[in-house]
């Protein structure tokens, strides 16, 4: 038997040592990161090891790594584990692609393409629409940026920046766009920070109030990042708002759905992102919400001269074969690029876009779960509403961050906390579609009962509040 055929057994073993552990134990235990070392072999030796060890010890990192797809995991945004896509995952992996070319990929560039043209028919898009797979939701901004950039003054991707330009965000948007601005030239200063209201959401008249004052000034409005699902709260700009302020100035508009918006497949929850055809680009990340393997994120462009633009460029050693619409190098960000297509596709093949409907509209039924949980228990504060898989509270007035680190400490339930406008809470994402509303009301008996048996987190809050 081959070498190769050996390592799919273990494989194999190996999966079946997880899901039975994932069974027996949702919270993986957790090692201190101080003694991380100590207490798993990790060390890479002159010589190589015997299989049975080998194995001893990838079944001790397996166990020892956090579960992101069992039932007591709400930590951050992960989707779960939808098997079909993990099949084209592995699918993927075994194949090795690169998908620069056509001549390396084959079908599998057809794949991207069928995702990407269908994507973009679903948002809205026109015929002349694009779109590529970059390696995450912070790489999506990033090209979309570059891309306004290079709109604003074409000769910037050969003379380097030239003229005084400006990004518009909101206050709650993601941390990727500071980088961003830092990496493509226009420099973090260059940010304006737009304000948000109660529920998390860009107030558009700040906006262009914001705008109106650098055109005075002699600044130039280069691009405006509108979020579609804010990291914390999970909150949807006014895109029809923010579309009709960028197009009266000739604004770049980008929305950001890297969080929430597979909204775009739930004709329930679409409405949440109207206006998104009228946007310049637009990002969403299947490994969030449509539960594919890390990495899948999708950036898709009304206008493909616009990313051919700013990402082609000719080399003789690559190309050879084929036209420019197979040869999907020119409009990557990339070189050599792993094949995040595929887990997407079979997941969409075997499910149609019904199926993927379906699990879009059970992140919500969950949300609501806990919602309807949180409004009729006094013992809880809410700090989130409708329509948002992001359920933010706090519970008996507990300090919320001595709450969650408890709770992870202790190989209890992984949930994190997060802060919007000075107030800070447990933020429960609902984005694993494989949980039930038990799970989710199991959850709130885990909290409760462990609090009940941790009085001093209570003694905590109260020393806490003594203090202040």
């Amino acid at each position: 038997m081959s070498e190769m055929n050996n390592d799919l057994i273990l494989f194999n073993e190996l999966v079946e040592i997880l899901i039975n552990e994932e069974e027996k134990h949702p919270v993986a235990n957790r090692i201190d990161s101080k003694k991380l070392y100590e207490t798993i072999d990790l060390s890479l030796q002159p010589h190589g090891i015997i299989d049975e060890e080998f194995k001893s010890i990838l079944k001790d990192v397996i166990k020892s790594t956090p579960k992101t797809a069992t039932n007591l995991f709400f930590n951050q945004l992960f989707g779960g584990r939808q098997s079909k896509a993990v099949l084209g995952d592995l699918l993927a992996v075994i194949l090795n692609n690169s998908m620069y070319t056509y001549k390396v990929a084959g079908p599998q560039v057809g794949i991207e393409q069928e995702i990407i043209k269908k994507s973009c028919e679903i948002i809205g898009y026109g015929k002349e629409s694009n779109g590529t797979f970059p390696t995450g939701g912070s790489m999506s901004n990033y090209m979309a940026l570059v891309m306004a950039r290079d709109s604003k003054d074409p000769n910037s991707r050969y003379d380097g920046m030239s003229k005084p330009m400006v990004i518009y965000t909101s206050e709650a948007s993601h941390y990727s766009i500071d980088k961003n601005a830092s990496f493509c030239g226009i420099g973090r200063n260059n940010i304006r920070y737009i304000k948000a209201d109660s529920k998390g959401r860009m107030i558009s008249q700040e906006l262009e109030k914001r705008i109106k004052a650098d055109i005075t000034e002699g600044y130039i409005p280069t691009f405006i990042n509108a979020t579609a699902g804010t990291t914390v709260l999970g909150a949807f700009d006014p895109i029809n708002e923010i579309a009709d302020i960028s197009h009266k100035y000739n604004i770049w508009l980008h929305v950001d759905g890297a969080y929430s918006g597979g909204v775009i497949f739930s004709n329930n929850y679409k409405h949440l992102v109207s206006g998104v055809e009228r946007s310049d680009s637009f990002s969403y990340n299947a490994h969030k919400m449509l539960g594919t393997p890390l990495t899948c994120s999708i950036i898709l462009v009304n206008n493909k001269k616009q990313l051919h633009d700013s990402f082609s460029n000719e080399a003789d050693y690559l190309y050879q074969t084929d036209n420019d619409d197979f040869n999907l190098g020119k409009t990557s960000f990339q070189c050599g690029r792993r094949n995040d297509a595929l887990k997407f596709w079979t997941l969409w093949k075997s499910l149609g876009t019904k199926g993927l409907k379906k699990i879009i509209d059970r992140q919500f039924e969950l949300a609501n779960v806990a919602l309807e949980y949180i409004r009729n228990n006094p013992n809880y504060t809410l700090y989130s509403f409708d329509d948002s898989i992001s359920v933010c509270f706090n519970y008996k007035n507990i300090e919320p961050k001595e709450l969650c680190t408890a709770l992870y400490e202790q190989q209890i339930t992984l949930v994190g906390f997060g802060t919007f406008k000075e107030k800070t809470f447990i933020r429960l994402v609902t984005i694993n579609a494989n949980n039930t509303k038990e799970d989710i009301l199991n959850f709130f008996t885990i909290l409760e009962d462990f609090v009940d048996k941790n009085p001093n987190l209570i003694k905590l809050r109260e020393a806490s509040r003594e203090h202040i």
